[in-house]
């Protein structure tokens, strides 16, 4: 035992869990983040936001495979909160610290105090006070245990005083148990199956005549693509996947049919309905990824495997379920699977691939656009075909999503694919983390202008701190995916002013980025794409593509 600070404490623990960076906006933990430059190599990143800091750590966290940690003064903790909500939803490990009232303020109206506890209480797996520096060893220890282990996702700590300076106290604390080293990225563990379970799996799937496999984030998370398309190519199962799911599995394989679900590919849509049983893998089967469970609907036959026993069964009865990490589960699932079935599969697997050269060469045209103003489908085909190799591509929600989730494909094994759970303005910020989390990765971010209006103050962080991302821009001056809402809402009539519920200021990002130091790039014709991509891959610093597109080009609504 030795007698120290809880600063030092928590400046050498953070460096134990392999953490390089903490995004925060001050004042939070300052003796803290002085202790972080005395003792480690940290970068502590002050960003312009609590919600871009809590962003920032996610997108770290899901490009590393590390627990991301964002901090926030007391009177910041709701902003953190709201930022934490997508890595909640996405299963994302990012570990939170604000700071709260202490005794002698509460219940008083003291300035910029309040109980914001429980906001955490719904968005984490574990919010606990760290009321006595000597309870920061057991509850830091929990909370990256607890971000890392079964599902993964956030969690927060509320360290008392605004700024959480309880960190200045001294206690006795054990340095030999400061870092548990299972849990410094996931999966912090690999629980195996039983393997009754996986012989009831394998006997379903062996009977099955045109089984399809949905791979989910679950996939990604516990590394698993590899094994997902060996059991595919065993058994001849086409393969559909989440969004969450997208970056496990080469785009290009024969097998693959799309992202399933509400923003998905046609083709997917079109397997997925026709088949006679679903193998969900690492998939909660939620609304996104099946279109408000009508792809498929109700009644269709299914298995499951998950490492989270709620997921079992949640939203389809199973006829067989495996509880267990999906890379070691599958490996056992592969070596009982029955091979000699796959032949009674041929014809279901050619089914499966003339739907997507159906679905190919009916989007062909307007990958191929040469209009003006640009069509984002064409965006979606240059990303497609310029993405660096070990490139990672992070992707905003709304019609970002819409397009790169259907569209943009991964032509390389070592290309990456991250995107929104949900919250628009997330990719942004999002995508600052991940080139954080993996330095020496080509970051491509696709938003909306929308989604980068969000946080685009956050272009100042990028260049204080030599961030180097390459942010694309879908800019049509609107938030263009609310347009046939608002349609409906003046019953198919609406009015000239109606315009101004989603229509936004036209603006040239390109100019607003260089102002602020960083790289410019204004596109307004097909033929541009390419030479942009060129110039912002080669560039020493964060670059913003601010493409002009067409402000009538919606998605397409799923195909159910």
């Amino acid at each position: 035992m030795q007698k120290m600070t809880g600063a030092r404490y928590i400046a050498e623990a953070l460096k134990g869990y392999e953490v390089t960076h903490v995004f925060f906006v001050p004042a939070i933990l300052r003796r803290t983040m002085a202790e972080m430059e005395e003792r480690t190599e940290i970068k502590r990143i002050r960003t312009n936001g609590e919600k871009a800091a809590a962003y920032m750590a996610d997108g770290y966290a899901r490009a590393s495979g590390r627990p991301g940690v964002c901090m926030a003064q007391h009177v910041g903790a709701l902003n953190l909160a709201a930022g934490l909500r997508d890595a909640h939803l996405a299963g994302c490990p990012v570990v939170a610290i604000t700071g709260g009232a202490t005794p002698l303020n509460k219940y008083r109206k003291a300035y910029q105090t309040n109980n914001d506890l429980m906001a955490f209480e719904h968005i984490t797996k574990f919010n606990a006070t760290v009321d006595s520096v000597s309870r920061i060893p057991d509850l830091l220890r929990q909370a990256f245990r607890l971000a890392t282990t079964g599902t993964p996702g956030p969690v927060h700590l509320q360290f008392e005083g605004q700024e959480g300076q309880i960190d200045l106290n001294e206690a006795e604390m054990d340095r030999s148990t400061m870092v548990e080293k299972r849990y410094t990225r996931v999966p912090g563990f690999r629980p195996e199956p039983q393997m009754e379970h996986v012989r009831e799996l394998a006997q379903v799937l062996a009977a099955a005549k045109k089984p399809v496999i949905v791979s989910g984030g679950g996939v990604r998370w516990s590394g698993a693509g590899k094994e997902v398309v060996a059991l595919a190519e065993k058994l001849q199962i086409p393969i559909a996947h989440s969004l969450n799911g997208k970056g496990a599995l080469p785009g290009t394989h024969p097998l693959l049919v799309g992202a399933v679900g509400r923003y998905s590919r046609k083709s997917a849509n079109r397997v997925v309905q026709e088949a006679d049983l679903v193998f969900y893998i690492g998939s909660q089967a939620g609304g996104m990824t099946t279109f408000a469970w009508q792809v498929p609907p109700f009644g269709k036959p299914a298995v499951q495997l998950d490492i989270n026993p709620e997921s079992l069964g949640r939203n389809y009865p199973v006829k067989a379920s495996i509880l267990g990490d999906a890379k070691v589960s599958l490996e056992k699932l592969i070596a009982v699977a029955d091979g000699a079935t796959a032949g009674s599969r041929r014809e279901w697997v050619g089914r499966a691939q003339t739907i997507v050269a159906e679905w190919r060469e009916e989007i062909s045209p307007l990958l191929d656009s040469d209009a003006v103003p640009i069509r984002p489908e064409r965006i979606c085909k240059e990303l497609t075909e310029m993405l660096p190799s070990d490139g990672l591509l992070v992707v905003d929600t709304g019609h970002a999503g819409m397009w790169a989730g259907g569209l943009f494909d991964l032509t390389k094994p070592d290309q990456g694919y991250i995107r929104s759970a949900g919250h628009l303005g997330w990719a942004f910020p999002a995508s600052l983390g991940a080139k954080c989390g993996c330095p020496e990765r080509p970051v491509f971010c696709f938003t909306g202008d929308a989604g980068f209006w969000y946080h685009i103050g956050e272009i100042e962080t990028a260049v204080r701190w030599g961030i180097k991302a390459v942010i694309v821009v879908n800019n049509n001056h609107s938030g263009n995916q609310s347009s046939q809402g608002f349609k409906k809402a003046y019953n198919g009539k609406p009015t000239e002013k109606s315009c101004e519920l989603w229509h936004l200021s036209k603006v040239n990002f390109a100019k607003i980025a260089e102002a602020i130091g960083a790289v410019g790039i204004r596109v307004e014709r097909p033929a541009e794409l390419r030479g942009a991509i060129e110039r912002a891959t080669a560039a020493d610093r964060l670059v913003v593509i601010d493409i002009v597109t067409d402000i009538n080009a919606v998605a397409p609504v799923a195909f159910i």
